[in-house]
């Protein structure tokens, strides 16, 4: 691990200029890109006090053993050079956008003297016009076919198109007036080129003058009376019209625009794009990012701007990703230099271009349902990587190679302790075996004697393991089977691996209640939130897991499982507590009744909607006293109006707004 100050610069060899910068690890590989408004300022922030850093800047500064950077006029020189950096160097400490293959899109191969129309996946290809993607492939050879006879361009492959040009006859398509087949020399290359750049028009969402012009089309040769011209246009604008009727309107002011949303968690983030043409929705795109350093959703619109707009190809006005620069870019939030990234899309785009957050109207419920979308993509992502059998396997190998386990950790259990300023301490017990989630062996806590996380931890796991203990002497006692059920009691397989929410402090917790009961054979390993860090008792130093391995994703779910477990019971726990304070004042509500009002209605909100009448049908509780607890447990009215903030000046506050208010757990 470097120390930075042995590569810091000297002092005031730094400009002060804008510019984009590169670290390098001891081998040479380029780990970071960045751009600065001033050099100077932003690398001087990386040379400051490591323990003060970031964790994850930290991780990175320590890791380089060089830094050198490249003065620029401006700031979008900076964009477009920062750029052209990550593409070649693919830095691992930079967020990189990788294409979902999973969605096929309509493919114009405008860099061929007879462009192409056809199915394409993978990677984009400079010189290539892109349309959707689509869900299906099947969706998208509906569409040639409606459209072909529009606008007759070549969709046959190279080898197809040749044979085509050397036995003088075309294709089927060629004859039923699906090609114009250029092949055999009916169209000029020109001519050719004239059809694909009209379908390129329609498909971006130039569909109105289209139409237009074959209405005026169809009205002249009507007027001459060529009518079998005439019927034939209106074929086609019949062909057209269904192609769009297929397409919804999300917006009725036909705007052009691009909507982002995201959906993330310390390590990955979902990306999920709706290309908005004409106001009809004409493709979505899909991103699994992996978040290698701290980023806010701001800096991943930064990422999306840069990469998915980036590399503008010059004769056709796309980016490498396959998307032209739309009119709006619609994000769920800014990035800080908004108004350089304005300006560079602008430049990109030979145009207007507004970056901005829709708060209102028609554009606010299109990012929400995108936003609906990421979610979704991301929980999909997140089963189907759960859910691989290779993976899981891979998992566990990695785990037991990392923390030198003598198996692989089939069973594991881990902890988590939630509280509200040391009161109302809970802990939460989940369960994986190969890999997967075992909800019946899930266990809840409630802690007494814990004061804090560490005493809390301790706690819970010598009462896990002396019950263990005790099950284990039983199983002994009745040679391993429960006479009543048949099957092995519920403790009496001790687990491979106990993970802890925490860092050293909680891992060595654990570690000394296990070696006071006197358990030997359970290893015991913490991991941290801010840096994903794999503690270890005894270890000063953490294991450092890579932020793709297989075996650092079931950490991460095995330990955000806990997690929501052990919030879930603490929100239960506290709603009760809560409410038996306020039955506590009702006068002459002795502790029987108050009981059976807990065991009927169960939470404070189910008792707060119940009526007088639902009370009196609770035993022993008469309309007074029904009138007396209603009267206890009603919510707080606010009378009084204050000058400043939003809640304050009597805006109603939602009860997502009062859960997090409220709500603040401590872990």
């Amino acid at each position: 691990m470097a120390d930075p100050s042995t590569y810091r610069p000297a002092v005031g060899s730094i400009p002060e200029s804008p510019g984009v910068y590169k670290f390098r690890d001891p081998g040479g590989r380029v780990i970071y890109v960045g751009k600065a408004k001033s050099l100077r300022q932003r690398l001087n922030s990386y040379f400051a006090d490591v323990a003060g850093l970031h964790p994850r800047t930290r991780q990175m500064v320590t890791t380089a053993s060089a830094v050198e950077w490249t003065v620029v006029g401006t700031e979008v020189e900076a964009l477009q050079l920062e750029y052209n950096w990550i593409k070649e160097f693919d830095p691992r400490f930079n967020v990189r956008y990788r294409d979902d293959k999973s969605y096929p899109s309509l493919a114009v191969t405008l860099n061929e003297e007879y462009p192409r129309l056809q199915v394409m996946r993978g990677p984009k290809k400079k010189g290539v016009r892109y349309f959707g993607p689509y869900a299906h492939a099947w969706a998208i050879r509906e569409t040639l076919d409606t459209l072909t006879r529009v606008f007759p361009a070549r969709t046959c492959s190279n080898g197809v198109f040749k044979r085509a040009g050397q036995i003088g006859r075309p294709c089927l398509l060629g004859y039923i007036g699906k090609c114009a087949a250029p092949c055999v020399g009916r169209v000029s290359a020109d001519e050719h080129r004239e059809i694909v750049d009209d379908f390129c028009d329609f498909m971006a969402g130039r569909t109105e003058s289209m139409i237009k012009r074959l209405e005026r089309e169809m009205a002249v040769a009507a007027e001459a009376m060529e009518y079998e011209k005439a019927a034939r246009l209106r074929d086609d604008l019949g062909a057209l019209k269904r192609a769009l009727e297929k397409q919804a309107v999300v917006l009725g002011d036909g705007t052009d625009a691009d909507v982002v949303a995201f959906a993330q968690d310390e390590l990955e983030a979902a990306v999920q794009v709706f290309h908005v043409r004409g106001g009809r929705v004409r493709g979505q795109r899909g991103w699994i990012v992996d978040k290698v350093e701290a980023v806010s959703t701001g800096e991943l619109v930064e990422q999306f701007l840069l990469q998915v707009y980036g590399g503008i190809d010059e004769q056709t006005g796309v980016g490498e990703a396959g998307e032209a620069v739309p009119r709006e870019v619609l994000v769920p939030e800014l990035p800080e230099d908004a108004d350089v990234y304005t300006e560079l899309l602008e430049e990109l785009r030979g145009g207007k271009v507004s970056l901005r957050v829709p708060q209102r109207g028609d554009k606010r419920s299109l990012l929400e349902t995108v936003e609906r979308n990421a979610k979704e993509a991301f929980a999909r992502h997140r089963v189907k990587r759960a859910s691989d059998l290779t993976a899981r396997s891979l998992a566990l190998s990695e785990l037991q190679e990392a923390l030198e386990l003598p198996d692989a950790p089939l069973r594991i259990e881990c902890i988590d302790i939630s509280h509200v300023q040391g009161t109302n301490v809970v802990a939460s017990m989940v369960v994986f075996e190969d890999g997967l989630a075992k909800k019946s062996d899930y266990r809840r806590f409630s802690v007494t004697n814990g004061t804090d996380d560490t005493a809390a931890m301790a706690e819970v796991v010598r009462r896990r393991f002396a019950r263990h203990l005790k099950d284990e002497q039983d199983r002994q006692d009745e040679q391993g089977v429960a006479a009543e059920e048949g099957r092995p009691r519920r403790f009496a397989y001790p687990p491979n691996l106990l993970v802890v929410d925490g860092g050293a402090p909680q891992v060595a917790a654990a570690a000394r209640s296990l070696e006071e009961l006197g358990v030997v054979d359970v290893a015991v390993c913490g991991l941290a939130k801010r840096m994903e860090e794999v503690w270890l008792p005894g270890d000063s130093d953490p294991v450092i897991l890579p932020r793709t391995s297989e075996a650092l994703y079931l950490l991460q779910r095995v330990r955000d499982e806990a997690h929501r477990f052990a919030i879930t019971y603490h929100r239960q726990k506290r709603s009760t507590t809560m409410l038996v304070s306020l039955l506590d004042d009702v006068p002459g509500l002795g502790e029987t009744r108050r009981k059976a009002l807990m065991k009927e209605f169960g939470s404070l909100k189910r008792l707060r909607a119940a009526t007088v009448e639902e009370l009196m049908a609770v035993p022993g509780i008469g309309r007074r006293t029904a009138e007396a607890v209603q009267a206890a447990i009603a919510e707080p009215v606010e009378t009084t109006t204050a000058p400043h903030g939003p809640a304050e000046r009597g805006t109603p506050q939602t009860e997502a707004g009062r859960t997090a208010e409220v709500g603040r757990v401590a872990s």
